[in-house]
């Protein structure tokens, strides 16, 4: 079966999560189920719970694994939807890969790609909200806000009047032609542009936050979670949340003494410094090259 989509830093997913053996393995993000392959043939005794918002990209995943069926589940949601529903399983390890599948950006029907007649940029292509609402009816500063937070370009007024002043815009391939009367001259630029209104569509930032809350909900003593990331926003709330569950006191900074009792440490952060791909993988599937893996394994008690 020909794959839509490389996984990323697949080698060194599968060594973070070297330590379990048996239980449930959640995959929150399946997209075509590369990872989720790899993991059902290392670890034999693993059910696999495998969690998507995309019904074309299950469905692939679902061919993709069926010698496996005996061993997985599928959800068709949010991964924060779903994980709400998973308590009281034991839980061996939780994977999120949140980047956007190599299907999803290739597909011009999609709405993703620079020269697509769409603009659309949904995840979950049964969600109303999309591209088209944020690129024509944002008003100036709702529109600045998106391009200044999740593109940190710092030409975010100029960029914002441009796309106010060319409304409306009905393609990706329009919006291509406005931003670079704005300005920018390549692919390069461009793409944080996209990739911010990308993650004003589909909520990333927050349903990130939510991935992340979730999975310290469900849990266990010895849960291993891995989270992939491809943006410094996204890599900056994973490290932040990992410090924060590692901290045995949790009072403020300014405080004489400690008076939380010091023992609220969730457990302890597995990559002092986040994973990056090889030279080799970033040679074999450029897409890579941002990617950044950390890990965390829960402790309760420590």
């Amino acid at each position: 079966m020909d794959t839509p989509h490389i996984p990323v830093l697949l080698n060194e997913t599968l060594e973070l999560f070297n330590g379990i053996k048996d239980g449930y393995f959640v995959d929150c993000t399946l997209g075509f189920g590369g990872h989720s392959e790899a993991i059902l043939e290392k670890f034999p005794n693993i059910k696999l719970i495998g969690i998507d918002q995309d019904k074309e990209a299950m469905e692939f995943a679902k061919k993709r694994l069926s010698k496996y069926s005996n061993r997985v589940e599928f959800i068709n949601k949010r991964a924060s939807e779903a994980l709400k529903e998973l308590k009281g399983l034991n839980i061996s390890g939780i994977l999120a890969d949140v980047g956007v599948s190599s299907y999803q950006l290739d597909n011009k029907k999609r709405g993703f790609t620079f020269d697509s007649d769409e603009l659309d940029m949904r995840m979950n292509k049964d969600q109303e909200f999309s591209a088209k609402d944020v690129v024509n009816f944002y008003d100036k500063e709702s529109l600045k806000r998106v391009i200044r937070e999740y593109s940190e370009d710092r030409r975010y007024k100029k960029i914002a009047d441009f796309i106010i002043k060319n409304r409306p815009i009905n393609s990706n391939r329009e919006l291509s032609e406005v931003l670079m009367r704005a300005g920018l001259k390549d692919k390069k630029s461009l793409a944080p542009i996209f990739q911010a209104i990308r993650i004003e569509v589909n909520n990333e930032l927050d349903e990130l936050n939510k991935i992340l809350d979730y999975s310290k909900e469900i849990a266990k003593d010895g849960t291993i979670l891995g989270v992939i990331t491809f943006h410094s926003l996204e890599d900056r709330i994973v490290k932040n949340k990992f410090k924060e569950w590692a901290r045995k006191c949790i009072c403020p900074s300014d405080a004489i003494r400690c008076e939380c009792g010091g023992n609220n440490q969730k457990g302890i952060i597995l990559t002092k410094k986040p994973i990056t791909p090889s030279k080799e993988e970033i040679k074999n599937n450029p897409r890579s090259r941002s990617a950044k893996l950390r890990g965390f394994l829960f402790r309760n008690p420590l």
